[in-house]
């Protein structure tokens, strides 16, 4: 098997995520996502005695409210190794597990994806966010816009997110059934970009990039940057628009209690019945007769 393409410097990461910890986290998108996870626990009908709570900031927080919900008895916060990314925990324990706004930071996310799903017990749940490639769009096209402009080239500045079609081959390819992903799409306000920034550094977000540049951001690219944001983003009141994009994704582990595909064969009524088509033996061609 092919090692995985290194995107993220995750010790770089997780050093900014300290940092931003000590200096007073900003959390709207993970309160957001996390409004959001109850609500999804709660139109599922059953219980969840053993829960993993994977790779998510303010672990203890959430953990909390998992088990604040009543139908959840017990959770381990488990992380996910840097240098390997691997996730250690005893196979076939969990009911449950969930990720939130973490796993879009991995370099590795299908093999991760398959060693959760080896945590999980046989109709065990997966319901995880990520961050998707929705996300600051604006910032992106102003920071290229800018660089080229000033630098006459382009670094990457901003990270490359997921896109939601792709998420669920991903959980097939880890041997998740019933895989569905959904996308919720919003977009914040801000007096102007650099206070964007100033929120990204304060959730432990900006640059981890491995090809990212090691020089600093010219003055004359960012504060040109700043203007290109204003010109193509801003509302009629001056302030500027941001976007986000949080991706949900979920699978079950297989079980034969869950729903099956029909086997070939075994459909009750015909297709070409249900269109009241004329069907045609193998070989016929439609079209027009010649005259």
């Amino acid at each position: 098997m092919n090692a995985p393409h290194i995107l993220f410097d995750r010790k770089l990461l997780r050093a900014r995520q300290r940092r931003a910890e000590q200096t007073g986290v900003e959390k709207f998108l993970l309160e957001r996502a996390t409004d959001e996870l109850l609500a999804r626990l709660s139109t599922i009908t059953r219980r969840f005695p053993q829960a993993a709570l994977i790779e998510t900031p303010s672990g203890e927080q959430i953990k909390g409210q998992l088990l604040a919900t009543g139908r959840i008895e017990a959770v381990d916060h488990l992380e996910i190794e840097d240098a390997t990314e691997t996730v250690s925990g005893e196979p076939s324990r969990y009911d449950l597990a969930v990720s939130l706004l973490s796993i879009q930071w991995l370099n590795d996310l299908p093999g991760v994806l398959a060693q959760i799903k080896r945590l999980l017990k046989p109709d065990g749940l997966l319901l995880a966010a990520m961050i998707g490639g929705g996300t600051l769009t604006e910032l992106r096209d102003a920071l290229a816009s800018a660089e080229s402009e000033v630098e006459g080239g382009i670094a990457p500045r901003v990270s490359p997110f997921v896109e939601v079609r792709t998420l669920g081959g991903l959980l097939q390819r880890a041997g998740l059934a019933l895989p569905v992903t959904d996308a919720d799409s919003f977009t914040v306000r801000y007096d102007n970009m650099l206070e964007l920034m100033r929120d990204l550094r304060r959730m432990g977000a900006t640059n981890a990039l491995i090809e990212r540049s090691r020089k600093p951001l010219r003055r004359a690219t960012l504060f040109r940057a700043a203007e290109i944001y204003r010109e193509r983003y801003a509302d009629a009141d001056g302030r500027v628009r941001a976007t986000f994009e949080i991706l949900w994704l979920s699978g079950w582990v297989p079980h034969e209690s869950q729903q099956q595909p029909l086997k070939p064969g075994s459909a009750k009524a015909r297709l070409a019945d249900a269109l009241r088509a004329v069907e045609l033996p193998a070989g016929d061609k439609t079209g027009l007769k010649k005259s």
